[in-house]
């Protein structure tokens, strides 16, 4: 077992303001996608600048903010914030869910793929690759909080979290392994994928598909929602229900991006 390293979620105590390491995970993973997406233009078809690319980012960053946050509230915890709206805003304590943030992000680049007549695939397949970057962040970032632990292990690397619901037994730190499959693996795969042009919704329709999948396996190792529990077959939970549209639209993407370019 390795201990668990209990980070404190303050990175800097101004005394007048906190900066939290969520939040600073939230602007490294964007700043990094920003500085990608510049470099991947340069052998995209689409034409935009620098200032585009930027105002893309823009729209991104609140569809993941907006979409990730009502995501949480709805699908994991509806009744708790009806009881407790302010804490809608405390985003600083984490509560982000990947998939309202994936439908944010979609809603985004469909304003802005609409507003400039660019291909709204074109655009996803462009940004796709990049998107596993804020993710690992995003995953780390749940470690450092100590939230989203996995369950009872008895391997080298089980931690005991702090969290009084962990119940002070070894746990499997389930963030990390998100932050390896669904980071540092899915970056590879889509930036290694991506290196040469590819089919229209090639390069989302893979990321849809990995990410389900990962998701999905890495489900069984982490615990669900205290108050949501398992949703079926006493196995089932949200995320991996949720992951299901996700690789069935993945297949679907892949299979229209080479089928209609036969």
């Amino acid at each position: 077992m390795i201990s668990y390293p209990n980070i404190d979620p303050v990175a800097i105590d101004l005394g007048f303001i906190s900066i939290y390491w969520y939040g600073i995970s939230y602007v490294v993973g964007i700043l990094t996608a920003w500085f990608l997406l510049k470099y991947r233009v340069r052998q995209s078809q689409l034409l935009l600048d620098n200032q585009q690319i930027g105002d893309l980012v823009f729209f991104v960053m609140l569809g993941i903010i907006i979409g990730g946050r009502l995501g949480s509230i709805i699908f994991y915890n509806f009744s708790y914030y009806l009881e407790h709206p302010l804490e809608i805003f405390y985003i600083h304590k984490g509560g982000m869910s990947f998939h309202g943030g994936l439908i944010g992000v979609i809603v985004a680049v469909w304003f802005f793929s609409f507003n400039r007549s660019i291909s709204f695939f074109r655009v996803t397949d462009f940004i796709a690759p990049v998107v596993p970057i804020g993710l690992g962040c995003g995953r780390i970032a749940n470690f450092i909080n100590g939230e989203l632990w996995g369950g009872p292990s008895n391997l080298p690397w089980a931690m005991i979290f702090p969290d009084p619901a962990a119940g002070g037994i070894s746990r499997h730190p389930s963030q990390l392994y998100e932050a390896f499959l669904e980071g540092l693996v899915l970056f590879i795969i889509l930036w290694w994928f991506s290196r040469i042009p590819r089919p229209v919704r090639a390069t989302s329709g893979l990321f849809l598909f990995f990410y389900g999948i990962f998701r999905f396996l890495i489900e069984f190792v982490r615990m669900p929602d205290q108050h949501i529990g398992y949703i079926a077959f006493n196995w089932l939970t949200l995320g991996q229900l949720l992951s299901i549209p996700m690789i069935i639209f993945g297949m679907i993407f892949l299979l229209m991006a080479y089928k209609l370019n036969d």
